[in-house]
């Protein structure tokens, strides 16, 4: 039995999550078309070790996008996937995390359909389920939530996003994971508590999840903004919202320095958790 499908053809777009950051988080389809393809273009948040798994021949094509800095618009990004597959090329998109989330994945395939190019989706881990389980947060647990709600804290052009019905997700999100959250921790923060939410509950900051240097900060949603130090904390970064974010101090495996969490060991006990 064939254990996957691997047809990279030429004149073909594959539209591919590399995941959040550790390279060993790349599936096999991942690491099989990076070795293939003819062309690469590749977002902001790419380890670099990813990239090296390239032939020396490939053309790698930077068209990442990072806040409040100039980038290559999505527009000019799908027509250089359609030209470029035009040329009998096996092209390959790597993106950072999963396509479909918060990726404009969507975006990339609607053209590639609509200008008759073959494509492939081929699913990677996203930042906020990967970036929690290396800050020792389940995403699930039974006695805290059964549902998750992810959020960005971007609109498509940039801006912060209108279609966030935040008095609803204050109320019945058990455990929210915004993306792209940091320079917008104020806002995201004010709204919550100004929509019901109590001002005491605990946030997560992690910062460039599942990388070397990854740094996790808790704090409350009353709080965080004075308790970050953007010394230590900078972006790309995850806030995560929930009593999920408790068990962080006991299940932490990934980062050994734990000083910007120790304030919570104090209540292990009457959390039960021990």
């Amino acid at each position: 039995m064939q254990l996957f499908d691997f047809n990279f053809n030429k004149g073909s777009v594959w539209l591919v999550g590399a995941g959040p950051g550790d390279p060993g988080l790349l599936t096999i389809l991942a690491y099989k078309s990076i070795k293939k393809a003819d062309i690469i273009f590749y977002d902001a948040l790419l380890n670099e070790e990813i990239l090296s798994l390239a032939k020396p021949k490939t053309e790698l094509i930077y068209v990442g996008k990072r806040g409040n800095k100039k980038s290559i618009n999505q527009l000019e990004i799908n027509k250089l996937l359609v030209n470029e597959a035009k040329k009998n090329k096996r092209v390959l998109r790597l993106k950072g995390g999963d396509p479909f989330i918060f990726g404009r994945g969507g975006e990339e395939a609607l053209t590639l359909k609509l200008n008759n190019i073959p494509y492939k989706i081929v699913p990677g881990t996203t930042a906020g389920i990967a970036g929690l389980a290396y800050a020792g947060i389940p995403a699930t647990h039974r006695e805290f939530n059964t549902s998750i709600t992810f959020i960005s804290a971007y609109g498509a052009g940039g801006e912060k996003p209108d279609t966030i019905d935040w008095s609803s997700f204050s109320k019945t999100s058990q455990l929210i994971v915004i993306y792209m959250g940091l320079e917008r921790i104020n806002w995201v923060c004010s709204e919550l508590i100004k929509r019901g939410r109590d001002k005491n509950e605990n946030i997560a900051i992690i910062s460039n999840a599942t990388k070397q240097n990854q740094k996790t900060l808790i704090s409350t949603l009353v709080n965080c903004s004075k308790d970050f130090d953007k010394g230590i904390i900078d972006s790309p970064a995850l806030l995560v919202i929930g009593k999920n974010v408790l068990l962080s101090p006991i299940l932490d495996w990934y980062v050994e320095d734990k000083k910007n969490i120790n304030f919570l060991k104090k209540n292990y006990e009457q959390h039960n958790f021990i």
